[in-house]
């Protein structure tokens, strides 16, 4: 149990070291050894969960050096929680990708599919600045190629401007921890938050800028505007699987706003306690109607469903900008909820691709698809939690977000931007559901695309479809315990002191 928060990040490491000796035995091999490493990974992210519900966080030394000196990696309750959200979602995703071939149209697939598990779960364990630099690092260059699996013109522009971006938003990091470490002399985020409460009246410009450059490039992760608009091309333009796991990628900017700006600017911090709150919801509000303008303007669905993630990750920036536990704890239960639903959509909007033929996924009214009974119905679902109509999960998400906001300030805007963003999702799913699945033409015009009549491993494909949006009813099921936890984790995040003294004490470690 002691070495249990390191298991996360060597799993995947050595998966995909493993696969990547292995790749002379075959698609076939991998497939084996890769569905078993992530369900592996699920099962230690289910352990580690429970784990955390005892509330005490677990440090891990690198090295057995001791904070601030060595490199620490950090397990509680809110890093147990993505973790866990991960391993589902990449579960569902390497099935998907399994029975519908996916990750043979190009080399490599399974061995850049664990490292992005590897920088993942790194990142949301690292207790370092610069390490969660590193871990960045990782997963982009995974992402990079596992964007253009499979090749094409689409994904490689879509990829050019996906690499410029974050390349960007790279160099501007290390500027960040540059100035930090400069005015600090440390990237420790617990020792970070120790050097600002005592920080020198002349020092807080200087890190109140570089903590705005660390506000940038999260932002730039997690699509905040106006760093938003290379999200909507990668997403919808990459493969299925690979979508549906990079549904988690905007979370991890949104992860690390709560951790580093959270536990470095936060109520302990004097002058610089939650500066950058203002900001935060305010650029979540203008990227919240952006992105639901985004979902009404698409004419393809792949493209809809990528702006539907960037309106879920400006209503998770929204519920941090308002600066509660209140908040916080309906944001995390909203996390889980848009992430598992936005990965599912992204699977079901693959079949439904396959299903239509050569309409592909243009909203332009076509011949009836194969199982369009199953698929309109569970396109339905989606889209009611999508748009957060009860009684699903994303409108228990929304009305706790609503009731958090109305102690704040702001609370006529947030209601007003929140529930605005929510129609004219309502009114685009509404219009994209008809075009699918009830404007279909009795027989096909002679210059009309030719429809399959059926979609090559469907049951299979939707056994991943229906574990990720089975999200939906469970949260709904279990709403009551969920957003207890989400409670506890909100106040343990929120408890910077107690994040600082589980730094600094003795640590487990590892030579």
């Amino acid at each position: 149990m002691m070495h249990l928060p390191i298991l996360p990040i060597l799993l995947p490491l050595l998966a995909g070291i493993a696969l990547l000796l292995l790749r002379p035995l075959g698609v076939k091999v991998q497939r084996m050894v890769s569905f078993g490493a992530g369900f592996a990974l699920l099962m230690l992210a289910v352990l580690l969960f429970d784990a955390s519900l005892s509330g005490q966080r677990q440090v891990y030394a690198l090295g057995n050096w001791s904070a601030p000196f060595g490199i620490v990696l950090v397990f509680d309750q809110l890093a147990a929680l993505m973790l866990l959200v991960t391993a589902v979602l990449a579960v569902g995703a390497l099935w998907y990708a399994i029975v519908t071939e996916t990750d043979a149209q190009g080399r490599h697939f399974h061995v850049l599919f664990q490292m992005q598990l590897f920088g993942l779960n790194g990142a949301f364990l690292t207790g370092d600045a610069f390490n969660l630099f590193v871990f960045f690092e990782v997963l982009l260059l995974a992402s990079y190629s596992l964007l253009l699996h499979g090749g094409g013109a689409k994904r490689t522009v879509a990829g050019l401007h996906y690499v410029v971006v974050n390349l960007v938003g790279s160099t501007v990091f290390l500027f960040a921890l540059g100035a930090l470490y400069g005015a600090l002399g440390t990237l420790n985020i617990a020792d970070m938050a120790v050097k600002v409460a005592a920080l020198p009246a002349e020092r807080e410009g200087l890190v109140m800028a570089a903590g705005l450059l660390l506000l940038v490039v999260f932002g730039l992760k997690a699509a905040l505007f106006p760093l938003y608009l290379w999200l909507p091309a990668a997403y919808a333009n990459t493969s299925a699987p690979v979508a549906a796991l990079f549904a988690v990628m905007t979370k991890v900017g949104v992860y690390a706003i709560i951790r580093v700006h959270g536990t470095v600017f936060g109520a302990e911090a004097g002058n610089l306690a939650y500066f950058y709150a203002p900001w935060l919801l305010g650029l979540g509000l203008v990227t919240l109607l952006l992105a639901a303008l985004g979902v009404m303007a698409a004419f393809q669905l792949r493209t809809q469903v990528a702006y539907l993630v960037l309106a879920s990750v400006a209503t998770l920036l929204i519920a941090v900008g308002l600066q509660s536990q209140a908040a916080l704890a309906a944001g995390l239960y909203y996390l889980v909820h848009s992430t598992l639903l936005a990965g599912g959509m992204f699977l079901l909007a693959d079949l439904i691709v396959r299903g239509r033929g050569d309409y592909a996924d243009r909203f332009d009214p076509g011949m009836q698809m194969p199982h369009y009974q199953l698929l309109g119905g569970v396109f339905l679902l989606a889209a009611m939690a999508a748009v957060g109509l009860p009684p699903l999960s994303g409108f228990f998400g929304k009305v706790w977000i609503l009731q958090a906001a109305l102690a704040h300030p702001w609370h006529w805007v947030v209601l007003a931007t929140v529930l605005l963003g929510s129609m004219l999702l309502l009114v685009a799913l509404a219009r994209s559901g008809s075009v699918l699945f009830y404007k279909v033409k009795a027989k096909p015009d002679e210059a009309d695309p030719v429809i399959t009549e059926t979609i090559p491993a469907f049951e299979l494909s939707m056994v991943a479809v229906l574990w990720l949006l089975a999200a939906v009813p469970l949260l709904v099921v279990l709403a009551n315990p969920v957003s207890a936890v989400m409670e506890r984790v909100a106040a343990q995040v929120l408890d910077v002191s107690g994040y600082q003294a589980a730094v600094f004490a003795p640590a487990v470690g590892g030579k």
